[in-house]
């Protein structure tokens, strides 16, 4: 095996799924083209190289790296090339210079053992200095641990993510246990840690691998949205994935069940296996919702019909047949449930219903599964609301990983009432019904026709189907005037209907583009021009929102924010440690229950400070802070949080979002590409659920054969849940019992 040991001058191509790396390399005789799998490679490193040479056809004589090792770069020049390379979280080219000039040859040293002395420097500070050390420390930690796993696939995230479950060790961890990864490291998959268990020897029959590889199988299937897996698809999935006798699948598929890793249980005549978690939320639903539905509430002996004339008089409306029995079954039923699509008047029925239980003298809570839906339903109903989370007081424990709720906590009132109920899981269902207190009233309103839950679960589905609740559905159209058009075309889209486009004082349009960047550039052209000259009003980033299928491609979500993020904030300024700008719209992409806020105005009777940004959270950069590498975003028009560079990775750019991270939200003007892509994806309640994001614009730009698909193709990934059938089970046996 022949060496070669240089400088990393510029990197030609990078991987970063593989880590697989083409570079230039110089040692003191020339400059080398060298490749292979290097996770963590940077501009200035030093590295001795194992491999040999190999002659592409079209790139010539290149070396072939097999394994290598850094050196620390022994030169001023080099020194300073690494560390504004950005391989340490806190350094950039201008504070890489300083150091330099100030330390020499001396800084990694100091950097190690002496940190404080950094503090000469102008500009470093206290949460600097903790910044680089930490950096410094886990980089070297990480490559040690890449240096082992290197040839297994693994990515450098993934590798940050082994680190932080197993820290140091990591290496002793996978060597006893490979099949642990899998198990307990985020994103690390059933693949990657059986390929590393396969190089140790791990023998492919075993039955820990097998064992694992189903529990695998089981969570992927169910992280699609199904609560379990019928046993049919598993033994197929089973038989690809881990090339092993279906013998053996149902020997250690029955062990796992037996020693209570899995459960198995006959769903409407299908064996289903479950991953525990899912299989006690189900049973818990069931038995809580039923008790809810079946315990009698209190008469209020309310004069509903009289109350309900005075809201119309007061209001100068008139209900529909439909809305007066919604509205009525609230006030007499345990539980019901509200469906219809936009225009039918569920925010009408609900400021009723809050109004009649006022005049009773009860006292109402109310809540949305995230924080835009539960400010809409404050701003619709003048009344506070909350997401789910802060109003059952949901938390997470220390290590920020498992969501903790608290039994004793229940909610101190007489009815709760919960918008957008289609966003629902069956693991958020669970916590809410656990915090509502028998003989409380519970109104869940929702649109059943929307995507449903990003978790797993199909929760309003099944109280639904179950038939064993108070459904009101309102298929009647109420609004009218400007959003007329959005609204009724929502419900043609709905019904399979295309919708009309371009009619003379539309709020609705349809601009035709045959090619993906022709849509591209007449949305930035929309967005940054013409738009905004058609009403003065419309702020460009805040009340335009790009919305489209998928992630990927010219019209995905990174494409799009890319472009416009250049075209709506072209502030050229670059940062050490993050390429958001001041000005740029960002999203929320976890739940993160711990990281604090803070209001911008005092309100009299309100917190000044709180904890907890969520999913889907829409914001705005305040403030870039390179003394401490902080991005300041406010969110919710009143919240300053100010992010840690490591935690920037929980946002992203939001002048383009998915649609399904958009339900629950409602923007002034709404753009989506419509374009092919697949079958699964361009779906009709895809796009249902897209255009009633719309509140006085709506504009489609791309193919009209793209949305005819669309909105034909019913198709759907098929979730298999169990709640509708325990429910109807439950039902069953207590109407045996009666008889």
């Amino acid at each position: 095996m022949e060496s070669l040991e240089g400088v990393v001058r510029d990197i030609i191509f990078q991987n970063e799924e593989n880590a697989f790396c083409i570079f230039r390399i110089e040692d003191d005789k020339d400059i080398h083209i060298a490749l292979g799998t290097f996770p963590f490679i940077s501009v200035g490193q030093t590295y001795i190289l194992k491999g040999e040479w190999v002659l592409h056809a079209t790139f010539g004589k290149q070396f072939k790296c097999e394994t290598y090792e850094e050196v620390m770069p022994n030169s001023l020049k080099g020194i300073e090339k690494y560390l504004a390379s950005g391989s340490i979280s806190g350094i950039g080219p201008i504070t890489a210079k300083k150091l330099v000039e100030k330390f020499g040859s001396e800084i990694f040293n100091i950097i190690e053992n002496d940190t404080r002395r950094l503090m000469e420097l102008d500009g470093i500070g206290e949460k600097k200095i903790k910044l680089i050390y930490d950096s410094y420390i886990k980089g070297r930690e990480v490559k040690n641990i890449m240096v082992f796993l290197q040839s297994y696939g693994v990515t450098p995230k993934q590798a940050l993510k082994i680190y932080r479950v197993f820290g140091n060790d990591a290496i002793a961890k996978v060597r006893q246990n490979p099949y642990v990864l899998s198990e307990e490291v985020p994103s690390i998959g059933f693949k990657t840690a059986d390929g590393i268990a396969r190089n140790l020897g791990i023998e492919i029959d075993s039955p820990f691998r097998i064992q694992s590889g189903i529990t695998h199988i089981v969570n992927e299937y169910c992280a699609q949205g199904s609560t379990f897996i019928p046993r049919s698809e598993l033994m197929e999935r089973g038989r690809s994935v881990l090339e092993v006798p279906e013998a053996l699948i149902e020997e250690n598929l029955m062990h796992s069940v037996m020693t209570n890793r899995l459960a198995m249980e006959k769903v409407n005549g299908m064996d289903g296996v479950f991953a525990l978690p899912y299989l006690y939320a189900e049973v818990s639903v069931t038995k809580r919702i039923l008790s809810l539905a079946l315990d009698e509430v209190d008469d209020l002996k309310l004069p509903v019909e009289d109350y309900i004339r005075d809201f119309e008089r007061d209001n100068h409306i008139s209900f529909h047949e439909k809305q007066i029995e919604a509205i009525a079954g609230a006030v007499h039923n345990g539980i019901e449930i509200i469906t219809g699509g936009p225009g039918t008047g569920k925010t009408t029925i609900i400021k009723c219903i809050l109004e009649i239980f006022d005049r009773a003298g009860k006292k109402v809570l109310m809540a949305a599964p995230t924080g835009r839906a539960a400010k809409r339903m404050s701003e619709a109903t003048g009344r506070e609301s909350k997401t789910i989370h802060r109003l059952i007081e949901l938390g997470v424990s220390t290590e920020d990983e498992e969501v903790l709720f608290d039994e004793d906590h229940t909610l101190n009132c007489d009815v709760v009432i919960i918008d957008e109920a289609s966003m629902i899981d069956v693991m958020l269902m669970n916590n809410l019904l656990k915090a509502i207190k028998p003989k409380t009233r519970l109104i869940l309103v929702g649109d059943v026709d929307q995507l449903p839950s990003v978790g797993s679960g199909r929760v309003l589905e099944d109280l639904i189907e179950s038939t064993a609740f108070k459904v009101v559905k309102l298929q009647f159209i109420y609004r009218q005037g400007k959003e007329s058009y959005i609204t009724t075309n929502a419900h043609r889209i709905n019904t399979g209907e295309m919708p009309q486009l371009n009619a003379k004082d539309s709020d609705f349009f349809f601009i035709s583009e045959a090619r993906p960047e022709e849509s591209l550039d007449t949305l930035v052209e929309l967005i940054t021009k013409r738009l905004p000259n058609f009403n003065k009003k419309w702020d460009r980033v805040k009340d335009f929102q790009v919305l489209t299928p998928m992630r990927k491609g010219e019209l995905g979500v990174h494409n799009l924010n890319r472009v416009l993020q250049k075209s709506l904030n072209p502030n050229n300024r670059s940062y050490d440690f993050t390429d958001f700008q001041i000005g740029d719209k960002v999203m929320q992409t976890k739940n993160n229950y711990m990281i604090k806020w803070k209001k911008v105005k005092r309100v009299f009777g309100e917190p000044p400070e709180g904890q907890g940004i969520f999913n889907g959270d829409i914001g705005y950069v305040t403030g870039i802070n390179t003394e401490d590498n902080t991005v300041s975003v406010l969110f919710d028009e009143d919240k300053i949080v100010e992010f840690e560079s490591q935690d920037l990775d929980e946002l992203e750019l939001a002048y383009a979002v998915t649609i399904h991270k958009s339900q629950g939200s409602e923007f002034k003007v709404v753009i989506i590409p419509v374009f092919m892509g697949p079958p699964l994806l361009m779906s009709r309640n895809l796009i249902y659920t897209g255009v009633t994001r719309a509140r006085e614009l709506l504009v489609l730009v791309g193919s009209k054969k793209a949305l005819s698909y669309m909105i034909r193709n019913t198709r759907t990934y098929e979730r298999h849940t169990s709640l509708k059938y325990r429910i109807l089970n439950v039902l069953d046996n207590v109407s045996v019992e009666e008889t």
